[in-house]
């Protein structure tokens, strides 16, 4: 792990365990926080990344609105809400800041994104987003206009599965652009499932488990192995996944058809 310094903007995420009501509950008895104590953060870059329903979004949703962001996205300026649907984590939550101040951030989600663009709109700021209305460009380019014309350097990027949105090629294109903004004194967190994007070389990832946030090397992500074993040979990874399936079907009907005939 890079060392760490006060050069970056957010350098830890504590969980306030004597603020949690209970570990049985929502959020807090997901994975990413149940088990949460100290969160270190990679001066440039840090991945968070498991299945769906671990609780990545959740913890990244939290970190942002903690820092200041609209828990649906965009800047610390940005006050709408469309419907209340963030949890109280983030009030069990304290962030560690570096002795820097950052001139610059935006909180970037794939799921909640066409409510920022409206929201763009209705401010009548869409010439630092590109100039072109977002909502008349697909939701790739209109994700991209942002990382492109939005953001600015010298800033704290949270980004929560930008994958949702970009094809390989964008996301190739975006990791050039994530490497200008760190040559800028650009810090980014980001919840994700790419296996492109994790691949940033000069970062932390950390994978969620039942024991909670494991930092992982890239090449021992579940990811990259899943992956990697599809790709180095695509027709015999199908044909062991649907002969299982089929055999899985075959199997279930079977003891459907028992259980009904006894």
């Amino acid at each position: 792990m890079t060392s760490l310094t006060a050069e970056h903007y957010l350098l830890d995420v504590k969980l306030r365990r004597d603020r949690v009501p209970s570990f049985d509950t929502y959020p807090f008895s997901l994975p990413a926080v149940k088990e949460l104590g100290t969160l270190k953060l990679h001066p440039k870059v840090t991945f968070i990344v498991g299945e769906n329903g671990s609780g990545k979004s959740t913890l990244l949703e939290a970190i942002a609105t903690a820092w200041g962001f609209n828990p649906e996205g965009g800047t610390k300026n940005f006050n709408f809400g469309t419907r209340r649907s963030h949890s109280e984590l983030h009030e069990c939550l304290t962030l560690v800041k570096g002795i820097k101040r950052a001139k610059d951030g935006f909180f970037l989600r794939a799921e909640s994104f066409f409510n920022v663009a409206t929201e763009i709109e209705n401010l009548g700021v869409g010439d630092s987003y590109g100039g072109r209305s977002l909502h008349e460009q697909s939701h790739g380019e209109s994700f991209f206009a942002v990382m492109t014309h939005r953001f600015g350097g010298n800033g704290l990027y949270i980004l929560d599965e930008p994958e949702a949105a970009l094809s390989p090629a964008r996301q190739l294109a975006m990791l050039v652009r994530m490497h200008e903004l760190i040559a800028m004194n650009s810090q980014f967190v980001i919840a994700t499932h790419s296996p492109i994007l994790m691949a940033y070389p000069d970062a932390d990832i950390y994978q969620i488990d039942e024991s909670g946030l494991v930092r992982t090397a890239y090449e021992e992500t579940e990811h990259f192995l899943v992956t990697k074993a599809f790709l180095g040979n695509p027709e015999r990874q199908l044909a062991l996944l649907l002969e299982s399936n089929a055999k899985s079907r075959y199997l279930n009907s079977q003891s459907h058809r028992h259980k009904h005939h006894n």
